[in-house]
């Protein structure tokens, strides 16, 4: 007598192919959430250092005086 627990089932085939394609799909949208979100920190990271050393070396702005009426 043959074993049914090794048995093929063709709808749980189609039912984890489906639930495959769907976690595919859900893998690449969070991974490319993810080097958006990577990009961004690492562009605003950059213009911090840059506008930082910018301001280090260039003089400071002299003081706007107050009018006197």
């Amino acid at each position: 007598m043959k074993n049914p627990w090794t048995k093929k089932n063709p709808f749980m085939s189609m039912w984890l192919s489906g639930a495959n394609a769907v976690a595919g799909s859900v893998r690449g949208h969070a991974t490319a959430a993810a080097k958006r979100e990577t990009a961004t920190a690492v562009r605003r990271g950059n213009k911090q250092i840059a506008d930082f050393w910018t301001s280090a070396l260039t003089p400071p702005k002299p003081a706007r005086r107050k009018k006197r009426r």
